[in-house]
């Protein structure tokens, strides 16, 4: 494993805390089908964009409490637009989505979004939003009858999946992650098993178990990592301590695929090649 950059290790110890002024979002708002409005929050690049980011966020979390992932992807030159679902502890109309009415307006969302962005880009996200991230990738998750299939979406070039779930969430079942047709990362850790999850955390790789060899799936397994970075990510009320260097590590290798397999940059393609290895801190296996 490369020891990490004087940069990478600056946003470990720094962004966590500090947002950079460059950094403020931006808001936007798009509308879906049936009229319904959704924020938007947006980073821009830093400098020449090199590409755009649609970022799902986790249950009941939301886009901003994302920074540290944010500014790494910011800086290295793609822009974020990152919707507030229905499901978040900070959406006002939260009463009316409880349950898995949640699920179909998350495919709303990101749907007017894409729509908005009308050209390519990667799907990312964390936890329930690596889901959407997997679907707009070809994951083929089951959704009510009224919603369009498939939720895969053409202009998708790569999907970003840190802590995807695994099988047994009610709604997810064997097999379903195996259409996958783009690139992808699929990232957990070691002790990445959130509060009332059935299972253990390698339950967080079926999207990279199920997927079909030779597609450029990747499969990051960061050593004394948690669901949330220790608060770094998603959860930032929690107590910590926030798992900081791994979190660098882990958006380092983000902005490297997106190069590889966004981008077709072939020195980053091979640099991240370079990082493969089956041992800790940061195990990296491609199939």
């Amino acid at each position: 494993m490369a020891p990490l950059s004087r940069r990478l290790f600056l946003l470990s110890a720094t962004a966590l805390t500090v947002l950079p002024a460059w950094a403020a979002p931006a808001d936007l708002t798009v509308k879906t089908p049936s009229g319904r409005a959704v924020s938007v929050s947006v980073w821009k690049a830093v400098g020449t964009e090199a590409g755009r980011i649609l970022f799902s966020h986790g249950a009941l979390s939301a886009p901003w409490k994302y920074q540290p992932l944010v500014d790494a992807w910011t800086k290295a030159g793609y822009s974020v637009y990152a919707p507030l679902h229905v499901d978040s502890a900070d959406h006002p109309d939260r009463a009316s989505f409880q349950g898995l009415a949640s699920w179909p307006a998350r495919i709303e969302d990101v749907r007017a979004l894409a729509d908005h962005l009308n050209g390519p880009y990667i799907a990312a996200g964390h936890s329930y939003g690596a889901l959407v991230a997997l679907c707009l990738g070809g994951s083929a998750i089951a959704v009510p009858p009224e919603v369009k299939t498939p939720l895969r979406d053409p202009r998708a070039l790569v999907s970003l999946a840190f802590s995807p779930p695994g099988a047994g969430m009610g709604f997810i079942k064997a097999g379903d992650y195996a259409p996958l047709a783009v690139p992808a990362l699929i990232q957990t850790g070691d002790k990445d098993v959130p509060p009332g999850q059935v299972g253990d955390w390698q339950s967080h790789l079926l999207p990279y178990d199920e997927a079909a060899p030779g597609g450029n799936r990747y499969a990051l397994v960061l050593d004394g990592v948690d669901h949330y970075f220790g608060g770094g990510i998603c959860r930032p009320e929690l107590p910590g301590p926030v798992q900081a260097e791994q979190l660098a590590i882990a958006a380092d290798l983000s902005v490297l695929f997106m190069r590889a397999h966004a981008s077709g940059d072939k020195k980053a393609l091979a640099a991240l090649n370079g990082r493969l290895s089956d041992k800790g801190p940061a195990r990296l296996t491609v199939k």
